[in-house]
């Protein structure tokens, strides 16, 4: 049996950052321009035709999102390299990040693979994860999957935050502790 690290839903989201391709230190959890919320996508890397086509449909909400006070940041435990070839296939304005560790997937409790062969990719990469921090910087939500094709429809994300952010008292989910 593996250890591994489950993030409490209601708790701190962890310290973590990352490097944008201009080179700016990104904390994974803090929300920007404006916003109060946060959504972090972990997407498994380059390698993977299901992560372009996800983080491109999110291109696709980021408005929506915008409007309800939420921002986005993508991320995986590509090189710089990498991400900078993967940026050839994407259509979005959101900020992505690379350089995501080991160490750090573990910290917010993601699967972890190894690559099949070289041509994949050359390291150890993070399968998907979403993660909604809100504005105290506790996890709201998260969904982490342990393969490419059972990630949350984004549109259904989206109006579910609607909702939740519509609400006075609405309560973070999951919280019982076990």
């Amino acid at each position: 049996m593996t250890n591994s690290i489950k993030l409490n839903t209601g708790k701190a989201f962890p310290s973590i950052s990352a490097t944008l391709l201009d080179g700016t230190q990104v904390d994974l959890g803090k929300a920007y321009g404006g916003a109060d919320w946060h959504m972090l996508v972990v997407y498994r890397g380059t390698h993977c035709p299901l992560c372009t086509r996800y983080l491109n449909l999110l291109e696709e909400q980021k408005s929506a999102l915008a409007e309800i006070g939420v921002s986005v940041l993508a991320v995986s435990a590509d090189s710089k390299a990498q991400l900078t070839e993967h940026m050839e296939k994407l259509t979005v304005s959101y900020p992505i990040a690379y350089g995501l560790t080991e160490a750090q997937m573990k910290a917010l409790g993601l699967y972890i693979s190894a690559p099949r062969s070289a041509q994949e990719t050359d390291h150890n990469f993070a399968e998907p994860g979403l993660f909604i921090i809100n504005e105290q910087g506790n996890v709201q939500a998260v969904d982490i999957s342990n393969v490419p094709f059972l990630r949350p429809e984004l549109e259904v994300v989206v109006r579910g935050l609607s909702f939740v952010r519509s609400q006075d008292d609405y309560p973070i989910r999951g919280t019982v502790e076990y």
